[in-house]
């Protein structure tokens, strides 16, 4: 079997499913009872990373780990769909975790994808653009910290 090389866009992420189509992703994963097939699962692992509900994100992150951890033969493939459930729920350093891993995978088998080279450089603006909020924020406090120092030297004179 060849290896999976094409991802689809990260912008696919926020491009919600219609609960009719959610609802005949689960039925094929509930109608393969007990034992689903992978692609079974992890379409509607898909499904469920697509939604506007959080809670579905979450959950389906939850489905694509427990298959990372059984399905050896697709880790490069669910590394990347969970980096983009992370993404999405503003996980952003776990997003990197995973970016980074398939990277370092990507070229240690001689394997690249543009995808995931936008993916990564999504997750590091976002964090350095958190880095820069968390540090005028800090800054600002400092300042504040320090004007109410000076007013209070000031009137102790």
């Amino acid at each position: 079997m060849a290896a999976f090389n094409t991802f689809p866009p990260p912008s696919e992420i926020f491009i919600p499913l219609s609960d009719a189509q959610l609802a005949v992703l689960a039925e094929q994963v509930d109608a393969e009872a007990p034992v689903p097939t992978v692609q079974s699962r992890f379409n509607y692992a898909w499904g469920l990373l697509k939604s506007k509900e959080d809670g579905n994100v979450k959950m389906g992150i939850n489905i694509l780990t427990e298959m990372f951890k059984n399905v050896p033969s697709r880790r490069r493939e669910f590394l990347y769909f969970l980096a983009l459930g992370c993404f999405k729920l503003k996980e952003y350093r776990d997003a990197k975790r995973y970016v980074d891993v398939l990277i370092n995978h990507s070229k240690s088998d001689g394997e690249g994808n543009s995808d995931v080279l936008l993916l990564k450089r999504m997750v590091d603006n976002e964090l350095a653009k958190n880095s820069l909020i968390g540090f005028a924020i800090v800054s600002g406090g400092i300042a504040a910290a320090a004007g109410v120092a000076s007013y209070f030297m000031k009137n102790k004179k």
